[in-house]
């Protein structure tokens, strides 16, 4: 069963509770600068976007690493960092075509979202589902189903 991570923008209420239970599951510190996952917030707007890594199947990341430092964990199907290889030159956060990877100046390491080994902590904290880990068939259908509800609503506005 292969599952994935989706976002769902409209159910963001952009209370940033993922990037804090993150970076204290990954870090032990309450800060969203060290979080896997980052809420993009256009205030005026009142439109809200958790970013995360999207664990991508031909990866630009891994494609770019120097030191094949970034490769696929074919059992959870997710993308992961060998730290022990991760020499930080940050190329692969210049590929990410998400900008899913953060940098801890610190550690001198790069680091993404590992799907917190199967049980996203992210999922588990956010009470509006705005995150979720499902499977992977099931996502694609949901997202069907709302593009199919969208043109449904659009045909009705223009055609009466």
């Amino acid at each position: 069963m292969e599952k994935m991570l989706i976002v769902d923008h409209e159910k963001c209420t952009g209370c940033r509770l993922c990037e804090l239970v993150c970076s204290v599951k990954h870090t032990r510190v309450s800060n969203p600068s060290k979080s896997r996952v980052s809420v993009m917030k256009w205030d005026m707007e009142g439109f809200y976007l958790p970013m995360v890594c999207q664990h991508c199947q031909d990866a630009p990341c891994m494609a770019v690493c120097p030191k094949d430092a970034i490769c696929r964990d074919e059992e959870l199907n997710r993308v992961m960092v060998d730290y022990d290889l991760c020499i930080g030159c940050r190329m692969c956060m210049t590929a990410c075509p998400f900008g899913a990877m953060g940098y801890d100046p610190k550690e001198k390491k790069i680091f993404k979202c590992d799907l917190c080994d199967g049980e996203p902590y992210c999922v588990s904290f956010c009470d509006m589902k705005a995150i979720d880990y499902v499977e992977a068939s099931s996502a694609s259908f949901k997202r069907k189903r709302e593009a199919g509800s969208r043109f449904s609503e659009l045909m009705r506005k223009y055609a009466g």
